[in-house]
């Protein structure tokens, strides 16, 4: 049964909608293994609300720190101690599991994300914008990834459309172009789904262990 990590080339780029859209795709469960900054909606939150799928199609997070940054400072400004073995995978399938930040976040002192996503094993797909800066972020993530022996099921852009941008990324990257999501004015689960249906075929996230 299909499950993805969902990581990105740098905060704030789209990831969390792009994996509500996934979740949606795949009648997946979705599960954010750590969230930093709890004042404002979370990103399980964000997924349920743009999903309206049922809350236990979420999955709760491992860790909740209070403070919006790294999760490695998060969890020492809150006192906490993050332990790798509640980052186990859960057995729900199909599953898409969203990162925080970029592949090389650290959840801890010693360990980054793409540490992480190494231990699971699990196809990882990169969500780029399509701005200026995203042909080098890219190529970075997917060198960091793929030193770790970790699979690039593909890359997912979000933002206008640049077409030089995102086939150069694909061409040198060596990587699957999955599609791309565009910015939404209007952002809710029907705007969502159509969106994704246009810019993704859903087959090339289908079948994948």
């Amino acid at each position: 049964m299909t499950a993805f990590v969902v990581t990105g080339t740098d905060t704030g780029i789209g990831k969390t909608v792009f994996s509500a859209a996934l979740t949606l795709a795949l009648k997946a469960h979705y599960w954010k293994p750590i969230q930093s900054g709890l004042e404002d909606r979370t990103d399980r939150d964000e997924v349920l609300r743009l999903s309206r799928m049922p809350a236990d199609h979420t999955l709760p997070e491992a860790y909740r720190l209070n403070t919006p940054c790294s999760p490695h400072r998060a969890a020492e400004i809150d006192g906490v101690q993050i332990d790798l073995a509640r980052l186990a995978l859960p057995a729900q399938r199909p599953l898409v599991i969203e990162g925080a930040g970029g592949a090389l976040v650290p959840v801890t002192r010693n360990v980054t994300y793409a540490d992480v996503f190494a231990r699971w094993g699990l196809p990882v797909i990169v969500v780029a914008r399509t701005t200026l800066g995203t042909i080098n972020h890219s190529l970075l993530t997917f060198e960091a990834l793929r030193s770790r022996g970790i699979a690039v099921h593909g890359v997912a852009f979000v933002g206008d459309p640049n077409e030089d941008s995102e086939a150069t990324i694909a061409a040198m990257g060596k990587v699957r172009r999955l599609g791309r999501l565009p910015m939404l004015e209007r952002l809710d689960r029907n705007s969502l789904t159509e969106a994704f249906s246009l810019g993704f075929q859903i087959d090339v996230f289908q079948h994948v262990a």
